[in-house]
């Protein structure tokens, strides 16, 4: 299976993922033959990549989740419920939260190799909850990493998930707001770290460290971030993670005023701003957990070449293994051969790139 941009999509291929709405009721199931009115569908509802299987790729390649789809959609389900009930008594179930983080905790820790493939589709209109899920795992993830205990790995979790709860008391039409924001809507934007800090510090079922994550996951390490401009170890080192894991999905993500950047874009940068905005030691644990070219990619060789990755190398995520699908003169190769860039040095990625052929 590889992933494919929506423009791209084209009648009669087979859909090799479900697509789920926020609510985790199925949009469409995985083994579909996709219909032009599907592909309007998923334009309508916001969906820009769905995962095919075509001749492109070997029908064996499989593309996993951190965590499994039922765990995600449970979790989508819980932060989607607790915000709705919030906004009408502001009580949020903390024991269901703390229950499900647990559950996430064990499907990583009992996994061989945690290794991150950019997890689910997103629905743009399903982006608060999406979001809450994916900063969580990423935390945790890194939280393992960095040799967490299972009581400090449930604090940064519940925390990575509430993150932003503090949102609900910011006014939607600013939250919302497609342009620009003005300087006065922007400190009202603000607010939501502090708020976020009042709203879990009460809570008898949440620990400060989560009341901390809420406060200071804007913070930066060099002291440019909000509310308070911390620096460096006065800021709590689990909204240390939680800042990266944050910046991280928001730029994985379409969002309504920009398009999301690669994989390794994101790293890129992420990597970049690593002894300014974030703390390089996190840094460096959060990015081996991510697959920079995750499966079901199409890249471009040095060589000239396309093909897909079907498989990541967790020690050097830049040189995963490449099954060759076009040659150099953009003509499809009658039998596809696999390149693991580990072992063939010479060759490199150059960029990733949609897979349909040049040749018209």
């Amino acid at each position: 299976m590889r992933k494919v941009h929506i423009d791209k999509v084209y009648p009669g291929a087979t859909l090799a993922k479900a697509i789920f709405t926020a609510e985790g009721r199925i949009l469409l199931t995985a083994g579909m033959k996709i219909k032009r009115s599907y592909i309007e569908k998923l334009r309508l509802n916001g969906i820009s990549e769905v995962y095919i299987i075509d001749d492109e790729t070997p029908k064996k390649v499989q593309i996993d989740d951190a965590i499994c789809e039922e765990t995600r959609r449970e979790a989508q389900a819980l932060v989607k419920k607790s915000i709705n009930n919030y906004i009408f008594s502001e009580a949020i179930n903390t024991e269901k939260v703390n229950e499900l983080v647990v559950g996430i905790i064990d499907e990583l820790l009992s996994s061989k190799e945690i290794l991150v493939n950019m997890y689910d589709i997103k629905n743009v209109d399903d982006y608060t909850f999406a979001h809450s899920i994916n900063v969580c795992v990423l935390s945790l993830i890194t939280g393992v990493g960095l040799g967490y205990n299972i009581l400090r790995l449930k604090d940064l979790g519940a925390g990575a998930l509430l993150h932003d709860i503090g949102k609900l008391r910011v006014p939607k039409e600013i939250l919302k707001k497609p342009s620009k924001l003005t300087p006065e809507e922007f400190e009202e934007i603000k607010k939501h770290t502090v708020y976020g800090y009042e709203i879990l510090k009460d809570n008898k079922n949440v620990s400060m460290i989560s009341a901390f994550i809420a406060f200071g996951h804007h913070e930066r390490y060099d002291g440019s971030g909000y509310p308070l401009g911390l620096r460096g170890e006065n800021i709590h080192q689990c909204a240390r993670i939680v800042a990266t894991a944050d910046v991280f999905d928001a730029l994985s993500s379409d969002r309504v005023y920009r398009k999301k950047l690669r994989p390794h874009e994101v790293v890129e940068y992420i990597t970049s701003l690593g002894s300014h905005h974030f703390d390089p030691e996190i840094v460096k644990s959060f990015v081996k957990y991510i697959a920079i070219y995750p499966v079901g990619t199409g890249v471009r060789l040095n060589t000239g070449e396309r093909g897909v990755v079907i498989k990541a190398n967790k020690a050097t995520p830049t040189r995963p293994v490449v099954q060759v699908v076009y040659d150099k003169s953009g003509e499809r190769i009658k039998d596809p051969h696999v390149i693991d860039l580990l072992k063939e040095r010479n060759v490199c990625i150059v960029e990733s790139c949609e897979l349909e052929s040049e040749v018209y």
